[in-house]
């Protein structure tokens, strides 16, 4: 079945009960909350297994005129109904020794009825019971269906509980909370199912079938009678005789089946046992209600709310998937008569966005473009360039509206050969990543038509930059001049703070520059952590990765001619004061609990790996680093020695790219396999600082590397946190 039904169907569920849901999910959520108050009154008696029935039998006759019954509640609260010597009629609870009142049965509260009534009801009486089942049912339906969804989104039922890919704040908790709730929300279901079908005698009917008992001569033997050898956990409730005649009998209710018990010589006189029916819709009943337990309660409280949150979620997604799944413009070329033609997979709407981006800045550089979806792949009459942008659904399916490209692909056959390029989008933190883009990519690859312009590329998390930088690229080879309009996702203002300029080096041979900042308040950041640089007549900031040497911050930049944020800071005179703000940048601080650590970076990338140095000399660390030439690293060099002369457990790798190996950080790491393997099953951590084009070449290198391995995956390390990266 495709994610397409699954997913249909989770949602036409959802909007058919959305009303009726809601009203029975804000009413759950305070009815959940009337055992855990009547629990608050403090009546329970926790041993009640030690306090024999007969014990607080005579203890309430003596007590009292006329006992009526004797209840046990689920919550452990002891009830009784007896008429006092003023001759009233009350209903109490009870120390169950001495049968003192601990206080009265009060009325149920106005709040609890209304919304039983309401709960159960919709105060239609029977069409509305009608009507609360049926969503019952529905709402079990919506779990299981939203239950498959999940587990293809995280690739398989195993990885339900993997790393979840981080999204906006409804996307993400509502995975996240279904995976908690999943079962609570169909227990409560199936057992509200139950009891609608009870209510409708749709369960079969069994009576009570009384047996005569031989334990009134079991009794006679012993001495001891039924109440003397039951004790109070036991009950459920008993219903004391009207009269002294020895024939009026006390009805006892036990937790598995129901007694008669003679008042003279408390000797059972029959028994029925319960049938399965009534067992189990006493169990539904304690399920869907929570009573008796407080832990129940608010797993029912939390769930109950928990629904609330995904009908608005699941809202807030579907406004999201309707505006990000933007159809091609009304103006839309014949597709004969274009050149360029862009299919795009997209499952959530991201994707789709890209690709609309990539569409404009063609269509405005002069060129025939078409869009579509890769569903509707046919043949195109003068296309010579193909572009695909695709995601990854699940276990490396496809997405929706790619689902029937590769059955499409191979029935079409193009008049022309083409070009093509295939960008992946995905998450590392799952197990396939971009397979879906790397099968279109091998599709394309075996066709005789088809030839590559650019290898696969894949962008992690929906990266605007490094989709820029895909940009760039292909714009190069087909000397294309574009200008793609992305704006990054808005993030919290960040508070400015002064920073003294205490030192600065000259530029190197590859025009970096070292600067050192002293802040002038209080602030506290570690090494990793970002700092913004707000150029002057600029509207978006530069961040730059932090090194925190002693109480100083440190950044290694590169001097761009056109760079304003370089340019200011490598102008800016010593003892000047400028203004930035600091970003904590958790995911990249140094690892505590780690056995050894390796630091991969190049060029300027190095900076945040100075400061992490620099503050932990017992942890066993490997530094990576990729530079131009040799006299590039002699900027660093200065701090290298020093970290080298008191640290004994760091290790130094370096290579250079323009010198006579040629060799980029990749290859230095390709040539360490068991360094790199030994230390991630060793519990070790790797960090990668500096350009998306050396983070890509390392990861290709690093999956090369892993698969030799039976243990290490990437998306494990990705999870346990032994794969982390800031690269730009």
């Amino acid at each position: 079945m495709t994610i397409s039904v699954w997913r249909y169907s989770h949602f036409l569920l959802a909007i058919v009960s959305s009303l009726f849901l809601l009203i029975a999910s804000v009413t759950g959520v305070i009815l959940a909350m009337e055992p855990i108050t009547h629990q608050a009154k403090g009546y329970a008696v926790t041993d009640l297994n030690t306090v024999s029935v007969g014990t607080t039998i005579n203890a309430l006759q003596k007590k009292y005129d006329e006992v009526f019954e004797l209840e046990v509640e689920p919550s452990g609260f002891v009830k009784a109904s007896v008429l006092t010597q003023d001759l009233e009629t009350k209903d109490i609870y009870i120390d169950p020794i001495t049968s003192e009142a601990l206080g009265e049965v009060p009325e149920r509260p106005f709040i609890y009825s209304f919304s039983t009534n309401l709960h159960r009801s919709l105060f239609l009486k029977t069409i509305g019971r009608v009507f609360v089942g049926l969503i019952s049912l529905i709402l079990c339906f919506i779990a299981v269906t939203g239950i498959v969804l999940l587990a293809k989104r995280q690739g398989g039922i195993k990885k339900l509980f993997a790393k979840v890919q981080k999204e906006y704040f409804e996307m993400r908790y509502h995975v996240v909370l279904s995976r908690w709730f999943f079962i609570p929300i169909l227990i409560v279901a199936a057992t509200g199912v139950y009891l609608s079908a009870e209510k409708f005698d749709l369960l079969p009917k069994t009576p009570l079938l009384f047996e005569e008992s031989t334990s009134e001569t079991a009794a006679h033997a012993t001495g001891k009678s039924f109440f003397e050898t039951t004790t109070l956990n036991e009950i459920r409730s008993i219903a004391f005789p009207f009269s002294e005649d020895p024939e009026e009998y006390f009805q006892v209710s036990l937790q598995d089946k129901e007694v008669k018990v003679h008042q003279v010589t408390g000797a059972v006189v029959s028994s029925a046992p319960y049938p399965f029916v009534t067992l189990a819709s006493r169990l539904s009943l304690a399920l869907h209600t929570g009573e008796g337990s407080v832990l129940w309660s608010i797993v029912l409280l939390l769930a109950s709310a928990s629904i609330v949150f995904f009908m608005y979620s699941g809202f807030v997604m579907t406004l999201k998937r309707l505006k990000n799944t933007k159809k091609p413009p009304i103006s839309m070329p014949d597709k004969d008569r274009c050149e360029y033609v862009i299919l795009v997979g997209s499952e959530t709407g991201k994707t789709y966005t890209f690709a609309q981006s990539f569409f404009n800045a063609l269509t405005h550089s002069g060129k025939k473009v078409y869009l579509t979806e890769l569903n509707n792949y046919t043949t195109f009459e003068a296309a010579r360039h193909v572009i695909v942008f695709t995601a990854t659904y699940g276990e490396g399916e496809a997405t929706t509206n790619a689902r029937k490209f590769e059955t499409i692909f191979s029935g079409v056959q193009q008049p022309h050969a083409i070009t093509y390029s295939v960008v992946g989008f995905g998450s590392l933190e799952y197990p396939d990543y971009c397979q879906f883009a790397i099968k279109v990519d091998g599709l394309l690859q075996m066709h005789s038509n088809f030839q590559p312009v650019l290898p696969l590329y894949k962008i992690n998390n929906s990266d605007i930059s490094d989709f820029k930088n895909w940009i760039k690229k292909w714009s190069e080879v087909m000397r294309i001049p574009l200008h793609v309009e992305l704006s990054e996702e808005k993030k919290k203002k960040l508070k400015q703070l002064p920073f003294k300029v205490v030192k600065r080096t000259e530029l190197n041979i590859d025009d970096t520059f070292i600067i050192h900042l002293q802040p002038l308040k209080k602030v506290t950041f570690v090494s990793g952590d970002l700092l913004h640089i707000f150029p002057e007549g600029s509207t978006i900031s530069r961040p730059y990765s932090i090194a925190k040497i002693e109480d100083t911050l440190v950044l290694s930049i590169k001097k761009h001619d056109m760079g304003k944020a370089s340019n200011l800071l490598y102008n800016l005179p010593l003892e000047t004061t400028i203004h930035a703000a600091i970003e904590t940048n958790k995911h990249f601080h140094f690892p505590k609990k780690n056995n050894s650590v390796i630091l991969i970076a190049n060029g300027t990338g190095i900076a945040p790996f100075l400061g992490m140095l620099h503050e932990n000399k017992e942890v066993e660390i490997h530094l990576f680093w990729g530079g131009r030439t040799k006299a590039s690293v002699a900027i660093y060099q200065q701090l290298l020695d020093l970290n080298l002369s008191v640290q004994n457990k760091l290790q130094l790798y370096t290579c250079f790219s323009r010198e006579d190996n040629k060799e980029y950080v990749q290859d230095l790491v390709a040539k360490h396999p068991q360094l790199i393997l030994n230390s991630l099953k060793n519990n070790g951590c790797l960090m990668l600082c500096g350009s998306l084009s050396m983070q890509h070449g390392v990861l290709e290198t690093l999956e090369v590397l892993l698969a030799s391995s039976e243990t290490l995956q990437m998306d494990d390390l990705l999870f346990q946190e032994q794969l982390k990266m800031d690269c730009y």
